[in-house]
């Protein structure tokens, strides 16, 4: 970070303000599986009562 003029100018990476977590694709491919898994269920309970 530096000041320049009357403004401060900061780079990609401090401006993120932090780590990227790596953890993200397991939360998204969870939260894919389980969303499949209840829209299956909601779908096939209904049809199988008929």
């Amino acid at each position: 970070m530096k000041v320049v003029d009357d403004h401060v100018e900061v780079t990609d990476e401090e401006a993120s303000g932090g780590v990227k977590g790596h953890n993200v694709r397991y939360v998204l491919a969870f939260s894919l599986i389980a969303a499949i898994v209840v829209m299956s269920v909601a779908w096939i309970v209904p049809a199988l009562l008929k």
